[in-house]
């Protein structure tokens, strides 16, 4: 696995508005820098999920606002009100790159030893990694591949357990 830091964005400090965006108090380092970024993490229940962003509005102050794909109303953030957000930053390697691309293929399975479904792709996004799982009954579901996600991975039976963040799979329906 590539070595991959958590960066302390900011906060949730509320729902903002009718259309489910977030308002984000920021860490100083990032008051009047803020990075491009297509998704964040938000800490739930102590385990980084990933969130892809459909929207960003800095207005040069110390918070940003920020829209989810998928979240589109106040009662569906709410929530996530008191949440860390965080950016990730790894390492790039080839050697690491080649050995995520031979995870197509593999079956997944949760903490419950449930089949999930199988690896179709590895989509490598600067800064996370996730699995495009094809699930039993067909559908697409993305998870984060993190070491902190990673139960028991299994070479000889392409094999991998993890711990699917509750919810996860039901925001990829």
């Amino acid at each position: 696995m590539a070595y991959t830091c958590k960066i302390l964005l900011g906060r949730i400090t509320k729902a903002s508005g009718y259309e489910g965006a977030v308002t984000v108090k920021l860490e100083r380092s990032f008051i009047g820098k803020i990075p491009e970024m297509e998704s964040v993490f938000l800490e739930i229940d102590g385990r980084p999920v990933p969130f892809f962003i459909s929207s960003l509005e800095y207005p040069g102050d110390d918070s940003l606002r920020i829209s989810f794909r998928y979240y589109e109303s106040a009662d569906s953030v709410i929530a996530f009100k008191g949440c860390r957000v965080f950016l990730t930053s790894g390492e790039e390697n080839s050697d690491t790159d080649e050995s995520l691309a031979e995870l197509a293929g593999y079956t997944v399975y949760d903490e419950k030893n449930k089949v999930a479904g199988v690896i179709e792709e590895v989509i490598q996004n600067p800064g996370q990694v996730l699995l495009s799982i094809k699930s039993p009954a067909g559908r697409e579901i993305l998870v984060p591949l993190h070491e902190d996600l990673i139960v028991k991975f299994d070479r000889a039976e392409r094999k991998l357990v993890i711990k699917i963040p509750e919810g996860l799979t039901e925001i990829n329906l």
